[in-house]
């Protein structure tokens, strides 16, 4: 069914920018029913799920609006927007923190005297007492606290790409490797994590050990690259590195013999802990 059919037939709808479609916004799309639909406002800020990254987040079919094209429009523009392009529509569901139109000026209050229909207006939504919002999930990323931004997420943190050419030394002298570009997405710290990997359309994820950033003992290079435990899997075009916890630091060792000894560690660690996971 097209986004078109379905917007004519949607009573509910949960506007947002939903990067990340963490358990915050889980709550918001918990609201909309069986005719829901999710209303993206496309930012251009989106890095922890960029373009359609969201549609694997939820089960809900998702409309994309991009912000130049609504940032100029006062309260009562906005809705009949809203109204045109989802004529049936009975119920806007938005966070605490919600604004719209023109200068960012009207709130949920204003969605409430504009909008003739329904205005749920969801809390905002903590875990360990903490808030959760998306950019508290980018710095926990940016510092290697996976477990901390997975949490937040409600799911673990994924990007994916294109196969692309490692160095060649991997599978010569080290280990076997798959390299992605993975552009678009927010990369985490530097360093290496104990990680799932899915290759191309495969439907599970195989247990990895995966490094991210410059390759300070070798070329310099910066890689994203993941080492699959269970066996040497052939990819042909594309991958997915869903990371589960930070391992160390990216450093530079004296030799590649040190370098070794360093990545039989990591998969030794990797291994343990997606096996604790596993059971």
């Amino acid at each position: 069914m097209s986004i078109v059919t379905v917007m004519k037939k949607t009573k509910a709808i949960a506007i947002g920018g939903f990067d990340g479609m963490h358990i915050g916004h889980q709550h918001l799309f918990s609201e909309l029913g069986d005719a829901g639909c999710i209303v993206v406002i496309e930012t251009g800020y989106a890095n922890l799920t960029p373009n359609k990254e969201r549609e694997n987040f939820s089960k809900y079919p998702i409309y994309y609006l991009e912000l130049d094209d609504i940032r100029h429009l006062d309260g009562a523009e906005f809705i009949n927007f809203l109204k045109e392009k989802f004529p049936l529509l009975e119920k806007i569901v938005v966070g605490y923190d919600f604004h719209f139109g023109k200068d960012r000026k009207y709130s949920f209050n204003d969605l409430k005297s504009l909008f003739d229909g329904e205005v749920m207006v969801i809390k905002e939504v903590t875990l360990h007492d903490d808030s959760v919002h998306s950019h508290k999930i980018r710095q926990k990323l940016t510092i290697g606290d996976i477990k901390g931004a997975n949490a937040f997420l409600g799911h673990n943190y994924t990007i994916h790409g294109n196969q692309e050419s490692g160095q060649g030394l991997g599978k010569k002298e080290l280990v076997a490797t798959i390299n992605i570009n993975a552009i678009g997405f927010l990369t985490p710290k530097e360093g290496v994590y104990a990680s799932l990997t899915r290759i191309d359309d495969e439907e599970h994820y195989h247990p990895s050990v995966s490094f991210v950033g410059h390759r300070e003992t070798t070329d310099g290079s910066f890689a994203i690259e993941s080492h699959i435990l269970d066996g040497e899997v052939c990819c042909r075009e594309k991958a997915s590195i869903s990371f589960v916890s930070f391992i160390r630091e990216n450093k530079k060792f004296d030799s590649l013999d040190e370098l070794k000894i360093a990545i039989k560690n990591d998969i030794a660690i990797a291994s343990k802990e997606l096996k604790v996971l596993a059971l």
